[in-house]
């Protein structure tokens, strides 16, 4: 069975099909855009994180993350907390805002998880997951 080689054109054009429909159902239902998703994703695993950190999880320059930092914490999602060991430092802390932020935006994600991965194998999925990782291990 033939199939289209075109990978960066599908995978440009699928990446702008799911950045639509992300905006449209996720964002607009959450009031929250999806790189600020993202962080509070972060933030879930590993709250108290450096800026830096933080930017590097979400593959942003650290002057575009200063500028999110400073958008969630005005939406009352995170909170800068100096670090008590080193009192140079500021770390980012969820609220109980950006809580509930998150688990709204997950549970409005994992279904569209599982309806991108539906009519494929767990094989295939994990064939797909390691082109993607490669694609993307490799142009960082």
């Amino acid at each position: 069975m033939s199939h289209d080689r075109r990978y960066i054109f599908l995978l440009n054009t699928a990446q702008k099909s799911l950045r639509r429909h992300m905006e449209q159902h996720v964002e607009r239902r959450n009031g929250i855009s999806m790189v600020q998703a993202g962080a509070l994703f972060v933030l879930l695993k590993q709250d108290g994180a450096l800026s830096g950190d933080l930017a590097s999880a979400l593959d942003i320059a650290p002057s575009a993350m200063t500028g999110l930092a400073d958008r969630m914490l005005r939406a009352g999602l995170i909170e800068r907390r100096t670090d008590p060991a080193d009192k140079r430092i500021n770390r980012l802390w969820l609220t109980e805002r950006g809580r509930e932020a998150a688990a709204c935006a997950q549970a409005e994600l994992g279904p569209l998880n599982s309806t991108l991965s539906d009519g494929f194998s767990e094989v295939e999925m994990a064939v797909v997951s390691r082109w993607l990782t490669a694609v993307q291990q490799r142009f960082r």
